[in-house]
């Protein structure tokens, strides 16, 4: 079977590729390199069934392509204003590539006869007034915050899916994915597991924004990666929303104080302010993906942590 992966050199992109060879499938990798990057694919770029495109989905793929399955994921995803690699340093690339990207891959696939699932994101919900969140409930989301490129992108995306799976027109899903970690994060990606941690191994004061009182649910790469999977080849998935993500939920602060004892850093824990538009909650609720799915979280977030921490160790040992 032959699977496009758009993304595919990002950090949950170049784990779904991995999983992927491993499973026996044909991988067409595509992405622009603007937030992805080679490094995340060298270890499976010569391998006979792999291919790599450098291309921008922005733009219709070349219709010599042929393949079964798409699992679009291209998109900066990073909200850190800081970042050269977030969606405030990259607002038009973002708006972009969730809405014309998700509709030539749309066509694309309606022309193959192709799959296709849409990765969009808890951030769809805004500063949810109901927790957990469900796939039913509609958000609480600014249409002009600075964090808008990116919610308001990934809500058109689905509406775009919605209209190819509600007229059938394409065998298409949405996978909504909550807070994701694990080996391949970029150092500078600026979310909280990576943030905290750098700062934690490197010595640096450990930055909490606010009081820290706002809550974030972390699943591990390879549970999401098996989520993800799962959303486009089970049964009865066609037309679906699904969230994806771990429901333990944990606060800033709680994160920052695992994340001390685990690195067992002399680095303190220090209070900014909180950036604007910044949810007070996310929880999945998960009851759709373990009916459907039969999936929910296995690794443990102390032992993904381990794990990423680990590699964060040896990435920041190869740094010049």
């Amino acid at each position: 079977m032959k699977t496009i992966v758009t993304g595919g050199a990002g950090f949950i992109g170049s784990n779904l590729c991995y999983r992927l060879l491993k499973l026996g499938y044909e991988v067409i990798c595509i992405d622009n390199l603007l937030t992805g990057s080679k490094k995340n694919i060298a270890d499976f770029i010569k391998k006979e069934n792999f291919k790599f495109i450098e291309f921008d989905v922005i733009n219709p793929l070349p219709s010599n392509l042929k393949c079964d399955v798409v699992f679009h994921l291209a998109s900066p995803a990073s909200p850190n204003h800081h970042s050269k690699i977030s969606y405030h340093s990259l607002p038009v690339e973002t708006m972009l590539v969730n809405t014309q990207g998700t509709y030539n891959l749309l066509k694309f696939c309606q022309q193959k006869k192709a799959k296709f699932l849409f990765t969009s994101s808890s951030e769809v919900y805004g500063n949810p007034d109901i927790t957990p969140q469900k796939e039913t409930y509609n958000g609480n989301v600014s249409t002009t915050g600075p964090r808008s490129v990116y919610d308001e992108a990934k809500r058109f995306g689905e509406t775009i899916t919605a209209h190819f799976m509600r007229n059938s027109l394409v065998d298409a899903r949405i996978a909504r994915i909550f807070n994701t970690y694990g080996p391949r994060m970029d150092l500078k990606d600026g979310r909280a597991v990576v943030n905290l941690a750098v700062q934690a191994l490197t010595n640096q004061p450990m930055t909490v924004y606010g009081r820290g009182n706002q809550t974030r649910s972390f699943c591990y790469v390879s549970d999401m990666v098996t989520g993800i999977k799962k959303a486009i080849f089970a049964p009865r998935t066609r037309g679906q929303i699904i969230n994806l993500g771990n429901p333990e939920e944990l606060t800033i602060l709680q994160l920052a104080k695992k994340i001390q004892r685990v690195t067992k850093t002399d680095s303190k824990i220090i209070h900014e302010d909180l950036p604007e538009d910044d949810p007070d909650k996310r929880r999945p609720d998960i009851s759709r993906a373990k009916k459907l799915l039969s999936w929910q979280p296995k690794v443990s977030f102390t032992e993904g942590l381990k794990k990423t921490l680990t590699y964060f160790e040896d990435a920041l040992k190869k740094l010049p």
